[in-house]
């Protein structure tokens, strides 16, 4: 299993930029692919994916410089290893709020000794030979869990001591939504701000990587400058509805 770039990037002191798709077309991630990003994460979660078009992506993007990755729908052995086989450099999963969570998403992403992924890698031919890949694939994939409730920040300690973890990716609305706010991306309260730099700082303790869901570019940029290794923008679904408004918007305000 080749080198895995984006922990090549962290470890350079880079932040990443991570498209994300929640439309199940080969057409639609190979465009996404072609547009700089460094990651492309399918979403299983909240996407209209199937494991089908998950595959689908992967080979369109397969001939660009695109780490691939998936948010998968739930912390499920079953589902986990299957993404990890189809060749997911990485996993962000879910809802991960006790320890005990966190321990199983590890232990399901990967092989024995370090955990319990079953072997069974049925495109790992994309990235090398069998015996190369159950080598170097517990080292080379990234394994994210989603700090998203009240009940994840109180036991964030506890996650992030968890051995085999890459790092957090938080996801904003559900995190808000737990403390009481209104569902969104961008967030400026200065509750959830201080959460961010609390994120930040014992994930820096420990080396660990923080990746955050934004909505906009403009937060993402802001985000980086945070402390954020990782921020991703929106989804291509909602990058093509804003260039088509804006499209459209541009088109009636010259004709008004």
């Amino acid at each position: 299993m080749p080198e895995n770039k984006i922990k090549r990037a962290w470890a350079d002191g880079k932040a990443v930029v991570n498209g994300w798709l929640a439309i199940p077309d080969g057409f639609s991630a190979e465009t996404m692919a072609q547009c700089g990003f460094d990651s492309v994460t399918v979403d299983l979660q909240h996407g209209v994916q199937d494991y089908l078009s998950m595959v689908t992506c992967f080979q369109a993007m397969g001939k660009h410089p695109v780490l691939p990755m998936v948010r998968v729908p739930w912390n499920e052995p079953g589902i986990i290893g299957k993404v990890l086989d189809a060749g997911a450099y990485g996993v962000i999963c879910p809802m991960i709020n006790t320890v005990e969570e966190a321990r199983a998403l590890v232990q399901y992403a990967k092989y024995p000794p370090h955990g319990t992924r079953s072997n069974g890698p049925i495109r790992m031919s994309a990235y090398g030979v069998p015996s190369t890949y159950q080598q170097t694939a517990n080292d080379e994939i990234i394994i994210l869990a989603m700090i998203e409730t009240r009940t994840a920040v109180a036991n964030l300690e506890a996650i992030l001591d968890v051995p085999g973890l890459t790092g957090v990716y938080v996801g904003p609305s559900d995190l808000g939504f737990s403390h009481g706010l209104v569902p969104k991306l961008d967030r400026e309260e200065p509750e959830m701000l201080a959460i961010y730099d609390r994120i930040i700082a014992e994930c820096g303790k420990r080396g660990l990587y923080v990746g955050i869901h934004c909505g906009s570019a403009e937060y993402a940029v802001r985000a980086i400058k945070m402390g954020f290794n990782m921020v991703t923008i929106t989804n291509d679904a909602s990058l093509m509805a804003m260039a088509a408004r804006n499209a459209i918007k541009t088109v009636r305000d010259g004709i008004a």
